[in-house]
Parts: C-alpha cells; sequence; structure tokens
C-alpha cells in the first residue's frame, strides 16, 4: 500500500492544519521536551501546512534513525506489528478523521500514527527502545501471555506514557500527544501517576474504549532502553 497524496480534499488539509496547530501548541509546555525537540527537528516535512507526504517524511528519516513509515489499511495483527518494528517500520493509515471527529476517535488515524508515534523515533534512544520491543515480540509469537504483556507495556509507554521532567510530568506517549482531550485530561491530580516498574506494567489491565485513568512515569527515555534490556535477559534466564 502507499499514500495516494492527490487524494486529500481541501477540508482535509484544513482539518490536518487545525488538528497540527491546536495540538502543537497545548504541547509546548505540556510536551516532554525531547518529543518537541523532535517535532522540531521534523518541521521541514512534518508541519501545520499541509498533510505530510510520507516520501518526503522517509527521506529525512534514512539520514537519522533509519525508520520509515509503513502504510497500513488500519489495525494489523500484533505479530505482524511487532515484525515491522523490528525492521525500524512503523505503521500509519492513510485516511484522516473528519471536522467532526476532531475531539474523539475511536481508531487511530493517520494525525495519531504521524503527529503522535514519529517524532519520537527521531531521538537515538527511544528509536533504539522501540526496535528492541519489536525484536522480543518476534522471540514470542504464539505466546498468548506473553504477547499480552508486551501489549501492556506498549500500551502505558509508547502509547500512554509520561515522563518527568524537572520535577514535572510530560508527554511522550503517541496517544496522548495526538489527544487535545488526553493531553488536558494526563494532569488532574485525581488521577493515578505510578513509577515506572516493567514488571508491573507487564500485570496491569488496560482498556482502550475508555479514557485512561492510570499512568506510568519515567525519569528519562534511557530508562525504556534499560527495562526491555533487563526484560530480555530476565526471559531468556527463565527459559
Amino acid at each position: 500500500m502507499k499514500q495516494n497524496y492527490e487524494n486529500y480534499s481541501k477540508e482535509d488539509q484544513e482539518v490536518w492544519q487545525l488538528l497540527f496547530k491546536r495540538q502543537k501548541e497545548n504541547l509546548n509546555l505540556k510536551g516532554s521536551e525531547k518529543y518537541n525537540e523532535c517535532l522540531e527537528q521534523l518541521s521541514s516535512c512534518l508541519n501545520e501546512k499541509a498533510i505530510p507526504n510520507f516520501e518526503e517524511m522517509n527521506h529525512f528519516f534514512k539520514s537519522k534513525t533509519g525508520w520509515q513509515i509503513h502504510v497500513v489499511p488500519g489495525l494489523i495483527p500484533v505479530e505482524e506489528f511487532f515484525d515491522l518494528l523490528a525492521e525500524k517500520k512503523f505503521c500509519s493509515s492513510t485516511w484522516l478523521r473528519t471536522r467532526e471527529q476532531i475531539d474523539y476517535l475511536e481508531e487511530p488515524d493517520m494525525f495519531h500514527d504521524i503527529f503522535g508515534h514519529i517524532p519520537l523515533l527521531l531521538n537515538p534512544t527511544f528509536s533504539k527502545f522501540a526496535q528492541s520491543f519489536g525484536k522480543l515480540g518476534q522471540q514470542y509469537k504464539g505466546d498468548e501471555q506473553m504477547l499480552l504483556n508486551l501489549q501492556r507495556i506498549y500500551w502505558f509507554t509508547i502509547e500512554f506514557g509520561l515522563i518527568k521532567q524537572n520535577g514535572e510530568l510530560k508527554v511522550y506517549g503517541a496517544g496522548i500527544a495526538s489527544s487535545f482531550g488526553e493531553t488536558n485530561h494526563v494532569f488532574d491530580s485525581k488521577l493515578t501517576h505510578l513509577k515506572y516498574d516493567i514488571n508491573e506494567v507487564m500485570a496491569c489491565e488496560f482498556h482502550t474504549d475508555i479514557i485512561q485513568e492510570k499512568y506510568f512515569v519515567i525519569n528519562s527515555l534511557e530508562e525504556l532502553c534499560t527495562s526491555i534490556n533487563n526484560l530480555s535477559r530476565q526471559l531468556k534466564k527463565s527459559a
């Protein structure tokens, strides 16, 4: 599959511009320093002016961390997703929500996939974590419990992770970074913010149909790399 850029309408472009401008401003103070730095570095091919061209973004990444956008029709089997991550290919759909869906969407669209996920893949540490995560998933195809555990890690880090920065909570997870409402919601004092522990994360259930009430907080992106490497060694020992 590929992105057929000429198929985007004027309305699509306007929706993208609205989404991008609103959320970029929202993340100025709420987004992590690393995420915002990467978003700025990508500004030549990821900005509010127009829907991004995937070929241009892939060309940009070739000389950086080497990730490529892999077009998919929608959600794909988890085993296939792990294979792609291991090859430094991140999945993205090419469809965009409508103006009526600006504030809520059940299934991830291109804005979530590209604005939320792609920027941090420019960071070498996060890039290494994402690929290591994919390689670990490849080793456990067919193991339902382990795949569930890994999905929980993905959910509470790559999708809905928070990071402590200069004593303050900041956003790095794509599910938060791409959502105006979620970005404003995560700082509510009534919510549960837990210190990141990969074993606790694997034991924690998540729900995709309600707004989050529990978040795990890391102290640095390096902590993610260390935790996935330690988990890999731990699993080898117990095998």
